[in-house]
């Protein structure tokens, strides 16, 4: 049994042929090997022939945006460049940069008859230049208690610039800034009382440690050695200065109204005494000058009047006895007025941080101590009604001063 094949006419292949579709025309103008992005390392050179669906020499060709050194022949269309190590040390060009370039061709004929688009580069460099953590301050830092230590974090950048930057220290500081970023500043007080009596040295390290951090996680780190210095307490130690310096002013104030209580009181009797001693001269002279008239009478009234001129004397040392005991606690007190003024103008403080401070307040306690101890047995005249400037009037008058001066 044979089989025969079917058998198809020329005519039914030529009517399936011209059923197809036509083929396109190539009309739109276009760029037909344009590379949409190159790769290019430090130091190599690009040569790339571009080509057009037209006849080249009625088009040209231009750029915008382009980087430094990349060139085109606008007459045939060969693309250059030479990433030279020089552009990128200048800064005119930057690694891991992707820079993108518009290219466009147009007839030298027909404005309209033009194409825009556009390719990137990027370049790439095998030396890896590491990135740096630069604080602005040197690696040893010595401060004392009180002070701020402030300082900016920079960076120092390579082929891979720093994104972030973590901070930690050997023990924990409050108060203190964080750095983050570059360029960040970083601030902290060293509080008083921060060194202890049992460290050593009197002296306390902090180990300041900043690691910056590229996008692929390469490290950095920069270290910071902080000495802290046991320091006195400055506002404490005025505090305590001012309350000394304010209770012996008021101890002052209160020891001249007593001395002026005593002094008036020793004036007073000097005053009766005064008026007995005149009044027992005057009878006696008198006494005297009647004994020596004619008249009986006279004469005898001039013999009495003596006596009473010295009967006056016990009368006096009874109403007007000597102060001697007020006049010395008097002279003790304006003595001791005296010193303490003394001492005030000698340990005054110099300055906002004087390092003699604790000193003076010492000496100034002491002092005051002292006096207080000597004069425990005098009764201070607390009530008074005079002011500070009256009490120091009387206090400096030429009259007290000549009388308990010393006598040469």
């Amino acid at each position: 049994m044979h089989a025969h094949s079917q058998a198809i006419s020329d005519s039914s292949i030529r009517h399936i042929d011209s059923i197809l579709p036509p083929k396109p025309v190539d009309t739109l103008l276009r760029i037909r090997n344009l590379n949409p992005f190159f790769n290019l390392h430090v130091d190599s050179t690009l040569s790339y022939n571009l080509e057009i669906n037209r006849d080249e020499t009625k088009y040209y060709y231009y750029l915008r945006n382009s980087p430094a050194g990349l060139k085109i022949n606008k007459d045939d269309g060969i693309l250059s460049f030479k990433a030279d190590k020089a552009l990128f040390l200048s800064g005119k060009l930057k690694y891991d940069n992707e820079y993108r370039v518009s290219i466009g061709v147009q007839s030298l004929d027909n404005p309209k008859d033009k194409i825009d688009t556009f390719f990137s580069m990027i370049f790439y460099n095998t030396e890896i230049i590491p990135s740096k953590v630069k604080p602005t301050v040197s690696s040893t830092l010595t401060i004392d208690e009180g002070d701020t230590v402030s300082f900016r974090v920079m960076c120092e950048n390579g082929s891979f610039p720093i994104e972030k930057i973590s901070f930690f220290a050997n023990m924990p500081l409050k108060n203190a800034t964080l750095v983050r970023n570059c360029d960040d500043e970083f601030l902290w007080s060293a509080p008083f009382e921060f060194v202890r009596d049992t460290d050593s040295g009197k002296v306390k390290i902090i180990n300041l440690n900043f690691i910056g951090a590229n996008r692929f996680n390469v490290r950095d780190t920069a270290i910071v050695k902080l000495i802290v210095r046991d320091a006195l307490n400055y506002p404490l130690a005025t505090q305590d200065y001012n309350l000394v310096t304010k209770n012996i002013r008021s101890y002052i104030l209160q020891l001249k109204y007593t001395f002026l209580q005593l002094d008036k009181g020793v004036k007073k009797t000097k005053g009766t005494r005064t008026t007995f001693d005149i009044t027992s001269s005057t009878t006696a002279l008198t006494g005297s000058v009647l004994s020596a008239s004619d008249d009986p009478a006279t004469r005898k009234a001039g013999v009495i009047l003596p006596s009473v001129g010295v009967s006056l004397v016990p009368i006096k040392e009874a109403v007007a006895p000597q102060k001697v005991f007020d006049q010395n606690q008097a002279a003790q007190i304006r003595t001791s007025i005296k010193r303490l003024d003394y001492m005030l103008g000698e340990n005054a403080v110099v300055g906002e941080k004087d390092p003699d401070i604790s000193k003076k307040t010492s000496k100034l306690r002491d002092e005051l101590r002292q006096t207080q101890v000597q004069l425990i047995d005098i009764p201070l005249e607390l009530d008074s009604n005079l002011t500070e400037e009256e009490l120091n009037q009387y206090f400096t008058s030429p009259k007290v001063n000549k009388k308990y001066r010393v006598k040469k």
